[in-house]
């Protein structure tokens, strides 16, 4: 056996139990127009109190399913049934399209089933409909906007390292972690240290991707802001005055609005409401 790197071959499938077996059928494999492929029917394994079961699975492109375990003779537990609870609403299966006509065409097909659309919306790289199956599972179809490169994965490492640092300080008890700007301010200084930039300005880090342009755009704009070339993959703005940004003149939907600090960020944000963004020098606690 040689010493190469197992690589995975994509998603074969996602398994939530259901306690609505005829409307879970009747949903994915009539409404959702996705194949029952695939049924399992068994005594309980594992444990003496495992009820007997069915776990069948529907085919959902590209060798992929979507799965159920129905229990027999079970009651629901009330965790199931907390879905306008966002811990339950995280729980959600996704899948893409190639084309935003696609996703029309999936949007409408929800429409002539009487299947409610909870919401349209689009996230950074992401356009996505929303919507419920019989039991409350959070559904997505999603059209990514662009394929991500190296640069997301190095920005994506970035975030990660300065959250679990801060679950670390959490653990050991040395600082609170209840914000996302300590992620945000942490990661930033990082890039400072790298690069040198100044810790005694407002500054903002803007990661070189098509969707978070308009915030450079904007700020070479405004005489207040000084906007250097990119690196380690992140434009530099910085003011020792203050950075400011207004989300309609961005043209900025509310999910990318709401990320607008995601590259890190040095000194206070003095507001971050739903149309107005402020940065100020300040103490980078």
């Amino acid at each position: 056996m040689d010493n190469q790197q197992p690589v995975l071959k994509g998603v074969h499938h996602t398994a939530r139990p259901t306690w609505k077996l005829r409307e879970t059928v009747e949903f994915y494999r009539d409404k959702l127009g996705l194949p029952l492929v695939h049924a399992i029917s068994a005594r309980g394994w594992g444990p003496s109190n495992h009820p007997d079961f069915l776990h069948f699975f529907f085919e959902s492109g590209k060798g992929s399913t979507i799965a159920f375990f129905y229990y027999i003779a079970t009651e629901q537990p009330d965790y199931t049934r907390a879905v306008d609870d966002y811990r339950f609403q995280a729980t959600h299966t996704a899948w893409a399209v190639d084309t935003y006509e696609e996703l029309l065409a999936w949007r409408e097909r929800l429409e002539a089933q009487g299947i409610p659309l909870i919401y349209q919306i689009r996230h950074e790289l992401i356009e996505s409909i929303y919507f419920n199956d019989p039991n409350g599972y959070y559904l997505e179809i999603t059209l990514q906007e662009r394929r991500m490169t190296a640069l997301d994965g190095e920005d994506a490492t970035r975030t990660l390292e300065a959250a679990m640092a801060m679950e670390d300080a959490m653990t050991n008890d040395t600082e609170a972690f209840t914000s996302i700007d300590q992620v945000w301010l942490r990661k930033a200084r990082g890039i400072s240290g790298e690069t040198g930039a100044p810790s005694d300005e407002a500054l903002l880090y803007v990661l070189d991707v098509p969707e978070f342009a308009p915030l450079v755009e904007a700020a070479r704009k405004d005489g207040r802001c000084h906007v250097e070339g990119t690196t380690k993959g992140y434009w530099c703005i910085r003011s020792s005055e203050s950075i400011v940004f207004e989300r309609k003149a961005l043209g900025f939907v509310p999910a990318l609005w709401n990320a607008s600090l995601t590259g890190g960020f040095g000194g206070d944000v003095k507001l971050f409401d739903r149309y107005r963004l402020e940065i100020v020098p300040g103490s980078q606690k």
